[in-house]
């Protein structure tokens, strides 16, 4: 397990700062953002992806079905003198309570959802006339697109692809490193809930209520830059146009949506 995955602030401030440098501006590129622009993001975690939004001004609402999580962001946000309104809630229970949002934010998410298009149909009752949605999720073969590294065994944690063994095989072999039947859990819902280019846009046209504004593949996932000093680099094009192959390169997707 990584240090960042223990110490929950340390995370928070490297959200943040991936926010500010990658996400708002690849955002503003498709959605100018004013003095009453409005903020949603669902699965928001500590909050760290909100922060430089609300220290520009703007509205932000972060929810998150960890009561946990939300009441670390509560207190991080305070830290950093910035104001944001939070909410532990099932995204599934959520009501129209707060208005619509001018951008809604779904960082690493949908990964974690077993209904995707329930999720997805949801999203446009929150959505403002011309808004856009930001979602960002790393391709299931990617080498740890099973997020095998929030383990605390070293060779889990550092072992790429591991996630694609068969579900018995998997789970023997987390038991075998001593993984806690909680994190064993958790990997193995994530197994079960994957999320590939091809699912979610399959998923998206099901639906046919958004557009794709855009598509950006990453071979180095921008967060990587905080974490890990790598600098970030696109998908090359002609892996990017290449059903299911890329899925094996890819550690993040980055979608704009808007409605169609």
């Amino acid at each position: 397990m990584q240090e960042r995955h223990k110490n929950r602030k340390l995370y928070f401030h490297e959200l943040a700062q991936t926010s500010q440098k990658y996400f708002i501006p690849y955002i503003k590129q498709f959605k100018q953002l004013g003095q009453d622009s409005r903020i949603l993001e669902i699965g928001c975690g500590d909050g760290g992806n909100l922060l430089p939004f609300a220290q520009m001004g703007y509205y932000t609402l972060g929810v998150d079905i960890s009561e946990r999580r939300i009441a670390d962001a509560q207190k991080f946000f305070t830290d950093c003198n910035a104001k944001g309104d939070f909410l532990a809630s099932d995204v599934f229970l959520l009501e129209e309570l707060y208005g619509t949002f001018d951008i809604i934010i779904c960082h690493d998410v949908i990964e974690h959802i077993g209904e995707k298009k329930r999720f997805l149909s949801l999203l446009p009752q929150f959505l403002a006339k011309n808004g856009i949605v930001f979602m960002s999720f790393p391709a299931w073969q990617m080498p740890f697109g099973g997020h095998q590294q929030i383990c605390r065994s070293k060779v889990i944690s550092h072992l790429p692809f591991v996630h694609l063994l068969p579900k018995a095989l998997f789970r023997l072999l987390l038991k075998a490193c001593a993984e806690d039947d909680a994190c064993i859990k958790e990997i193995l819902s994530i197994k079960e809930t994957k999320t590939s280019i091809e699912i979610f846009e399959n998923i998206l046209k099901s639906i046919g209520k958004f557009t794709i504004a855009d598509r950006t593949l990453w071979l180095i996932n921008p967060h990587y830059e905080t974490k890990f000093g790598m600098h970030p680099l696109k998908l090359p094009k002609c892996l990017a146009l290449i059903p299911y192959v890329r899925n094996f390169f890819t550690t993040s997707c980055f979608y704009v949506l808007g409605m169609d």
